[in-house]
């Protein structure tokens, strides 16, 4: 008898901490959503470039693809007549800088940063109508990272290229979170 009430209380004791959390509104990060039901197959638009360095859409576009493809929340189609929604962007903003130096004067680590226009609206089924309904929007989103470049003159070489694509990557998995959850 004794053994059967210590087996309740262990079990209880257990499940109360989870009771109180779900009882207080605590939910699971990710599972919030403000994408209707509906919008099953997007459409990603490649992004516009509106900076003097070269390539850093591509980089972009195609992190974002990869990381929507990932998340398996949607289809990604070829096409804007065969969406629920597309997603379109422009880099607004690009700019690499160090921000430390070695003892000689040579840059060892850089901020990159990134600020596009991003925005996420359900595509477009009446004729005449311009803009569909803004499901998610940031016209100043941004993104910061730094990177380390060695500074040994036989080592050092040109980091920006692969900085970029791996920053896209993080650009990518922080703008459909963000997206994904309505921030």
């Amino acid at each position: 008898m004794q053994s059967t009430r210590r087996k309740r209380l262990v079990e209880a004791a257990t499940w109360l901490p989870a009771l109180i959390l779900v009882g207080c509104g605590y939910a699971l990060v990710g599972k919030a959503s403000v994408i209707p039901d509906d919008v099953q197959q997007v459409f990603l638009a490649p992004f516009e470039n509106r900076t003097t360095r070269v390539e850093v859409e591509q980089f972009l576009t195609q992190a974002i693809a990869d990381e929507l493809l990932t998340r398996r929340r949607f289809e990604l189609v070829s096409s804007e007549a065969e969406s629920d929604a597309t997603i379109r962007g422009a880099v607004t903003a690009f700019r690499v800088a160090p921000i430390t130096f070695t003892s000689d004067g040579r840059a060892q680590e850089y901020e990159l940063s990134i600020v596009a226009d991003v925005s996420f609206r359900r595509t477009v089924k009446t004729p005449g109508e311009e803009d569909g309904e803004v499901i998610w929007a940031n016209d100043r989103y941004q993104f910061r990272e730094s990177y380390r470049v060695e500074s040994a003159a036989a080592d050092f070489f040109d980091r920006e290229n692969i900085a970029i694509e791996d920053s896209a990557e993080r650009f990518a998995d922080t703008m459909v979170t963000d997206l994904l959850e309505g921030f």
